[in-house]
C-alpha cells in the first residue's frame, strides 16, 4: 500500500483510508453489525490500510466505539482520524439537523471541543488522536471565532492528545484563519470523479500550502463501484438519497459510462471500484481517499486501489469521459 505523509508531519497514512462513517449504523445507514465491522477494520488493516476516519455523530458514538475495539491491543499501528464541532448533548451551538431523535448543533467553542476530545479518547480507548479535526464550520449567528477554536487544538496538541489538526468541508477563506494561528494538515472535503468542484480553486491552493486532502465520498456511496444498477432503490431517508447522480436519469449515464472502461479493469488487473479509487488519488492535491466498508470483502477490494498506478493516458481518458457527462440534472 502506498503511503503519503499527513500535511507537514511525519505521519505516514495509507492513500486509502478506511472511512467509518457507515459503520455507525442509524437512519442514514440502516442496521449495522458491530462484529461485522470489527472484522472489515482488521481486513483493512491485513490488506495495507492503516488510516481509518471516524467522528462522535457517525452513529453517536457508536463508529468510535466500534473501531475502538478493533484497534485494542495494536493501537501503535493504525492512523486514527476523528471530529470534532457537531454537539447533541445540550443547547450549544446552532441545530444543524435533527436525526433519531436528536438535535445536532455545530458548534466549535473551545469547551465544548474539551470535552469531545476526552469523549473520543474514552470511545477509542486511546491516550492519543493522531488527527483530530472540525467536522463542520460554526453557523451565524453563533459563529465562534477559528482564532479561539485553533488555539484550543494547538493545545491540545501541546498536552500530546492528538498529533495533527485537521478542518472539515471548509473553504480557502477559513483556512486562511486557520492559518494565521497555527499549522492546519489537512482538509476533509467531498470529491470524486462527479463531484470536483473543489478542483478549481481549493486543490491548488492546499498544494501551494502543503495541506493535505482527504477525500471522502469517492465512489460516490457505491454508485461508481458498478454494482448499482437501475434496479437499485435508494431507501427514505438515506444519505444517497440527497445525491442527485443516483436520480436515474443520472445513474444511467454514470453506468454507461463505467461500462466504457471495461477494457481498463483486465489491462490492471482490477475492479471498478479499484480504478475510480486509483484515478482518485493520482489527481494532483488529492493525498488520500477514504472509502466505507463494513464487510471484510469491500475492505480488501478498497485497499487494492491504493496499490495500482495508472498510466497517464489512462488517468486522461478517464477524465474526458467523467467530463463529457456534464452537471447532473
Amino acid at each position: 500500500m502506498n503511503t503519503r505523509k499527513i500535511g507537514t508531519t511525519e505521519i505516514d497514512a495509507s492513500v486509502v483510508a478506511l472511512g467509518a462513517w457507515a459503520i455507525g449504523g442509524g437512519t442514514w445507514w440502516g442496521e449495522s453489525d458491530d462484529e461485522l465491522s470489527i472484522r472489515a477494520i482488521h481486513a483493512a488493516f491485513d490488506a495495507g490500510i492503516n488510516f481509518i476516519d471516524t467522528a462522535p455523530v457517525y452513529g453517536f458514538g457508536r463508529s468510535e466505539e466500534v473501531v475502538g475495539k478493533a484497534i485494542q491491543g495494536q493501537r501503535d499501528k493504525w492512523v486514527i482520524a476523528t471530529k470534532c464541532g457537531l454537539w447533541w448533548d445540550d443547547e450549544t451551538g446552532k441545530i444543524y439537523f435533527t436525526l433519531d431523535g436528536k438535535n445536532v448543533r455545530r458548534t466549535l467553542k473551545p469547551e465544548i471541543i474539551r470535552l469531545e476530545v476526552e469523549r473520543s479518547l474514552k470511545r477509542l480507548g486511546t491516550d492519543y488522536i493522531d488527527l483530530y479535526q472540525t467536522h463542520w464550520p460554526s453557523l451565524d449567528p453563533v459563529n465562534e471565532p477559528i482564532a479561539s477554536t485553533m488555539e484550543c487544538l494547538l493545545q491540545l496538541k501541546t498536552e500530546g492528545k492528538i498529533r495533527a489538526i485537521g478542518a472539515s468541508n471548509v473553504d480557502i477563506p477559513l483556512m486562511k484563519q486557520y492559518q494565521a494561528i497555527g499549522a492546519l494538515d489537512s482538509i476533509q472535503p467531498r470529491y470524486s470523479m462527479l463531484d470536483r468542484r473543489i478542483e478549481a480553486e481549493i486543490l491548488p491552493y492546499c498544494l501551494a500550502n502543503g495541506i493535505s486532502v482527504l477525500a471522502y465520498s469517492p465512489l460516490e456511496q457505491g454508485l461508481l463501484t458498478g454494482r448499482v444498477g437501475m434496479d437499485f432503490e435508494v431507501k427514505p431517508g438515506e444519505a444517497r438519497g440527497g445525491i442527485p447522480w443516483f436520480k436515474p436519469e443520472n445513474r444511467r449515464k454514470v453506468i454507461h459510462m463505467l461500462a466504457g472502461w471495461q477494457d481498463l479493469t483486465p489491462k490492471y488487473g482490477c475492479t471498478l471500484s479499484q480504478l475510480v479509487i486509483a484515478w482518485t488519488v493520482a489527481q494532483p492535491g488529492i493525498t488520500f481517499a477514504l472509502c466505507g466498508a463494513r464487510k471484510p470483502e469491500h475492505s480488501i477490494e478498497n485497499a487494492k486501489g491504493g496499490d495500482i498506478e495508472l498510466e497517464t493516458a489512462d488517468i486522461q481518458r478517464m477524465r474526458t469521459d467523467v467530463e463529457a457527462l456534464g452537471s447532473p440534472e
